[in-house]
């Protein structure tokens, strides 16, 4: 009787067998400045993790300037350290400053997507390739074209629902590969973010947590 109320006693309640495992995905905390494309695409990251780790990761857009989103991300880490990360997410476009923006998130331990040109340039990674574009605009027009040419529609860059077509276009681990490529190509021998073109950091994040949640999928 003991070792049958022992055994018993051993056995865990059914709800504890039926309870989620919470993958261990860190708090975020992302801002970026008033562009629809960046905003949209962060919203599409947000809403493609588990429903259960949403509030994880949460995305700010900013009526400041680019130049000051340093020190609106700074301000927010003092008030919200459970976000363990904090990121600015921004393009090279026409910042004069860009390179001091970068540094000066480094060294208050802010990490900083950045794109160069524009966001585009990582976009055109989940279709194979990151093209030599000098400006945003060249950028845009040749994103425009691939685009068109595997979606088989019109892009937008106020369209809400980037982040979900690309992954259905385009591929996004090759995407990844492309940008951690492209990122060690243009690093050599060259320390200027302004000078790395084409190239991004952006990747960085989006790798980072889709890795989090695949190997917590498979444990």
């Amino acid at each position: 009787m003991a070792d049958k109320n022992r055994r018993k006693g051993q056995r865990k309640p059914r709800s504890q067998h039926s309870k989620k495992r919470v993958p261990n995905l860190g708090y975020y905390y992302i801002i970026t400045d008033a562009k629809e494309t960046e905003k949209n695409y962060l919203y599409g990251l947000r809403d493609a993790i588990p429903e259960e780790l949403k509030g994880r990761l949460v995305i700010k857009v900013s009526k400041t300037s680019t130049e000051n989103l340093v020190d609106e991300a700074d301000s927010l880490a003092n008030l919200a350290p459970q976000y363990s990360q904090h990121w600015i997410v921004f393009d090279r476009d026409r910042i004069k400053n860009f390179d001091e923006i970068i540094a000066q998130a480094k060294q208050k331990n802010i990490c900083v997507g950045w794109s160069n040109p524009c966001i585009e340039i990582w976009f055109s990674a989940y279709f194979g390739t990151m093209p030599t574009y000098h400006d945003s605009v060249a950028c845009c027009i040749g994103f425009e074209k691939t685009f068109e040419k595997f979606a088989k529609q019109e892009y937008k860059k106020s369209d809400s629902k980037i982040f979900e077509k690309l992954s259905l276009f385009g591929d996004q681990k090759q995407a990844i590969r492309i940008a951690k490529q492209k990122l060690r190509e243009k690093r050599e021998g060259c320390n200027k973010p302004s000078d790395m073109c084409p190239a991004t950091t952006l990747h960085l994040l989006v790798d980072e947590i889709i890795q989090i949640i695949d190997r917590e999928k498979n444990c």
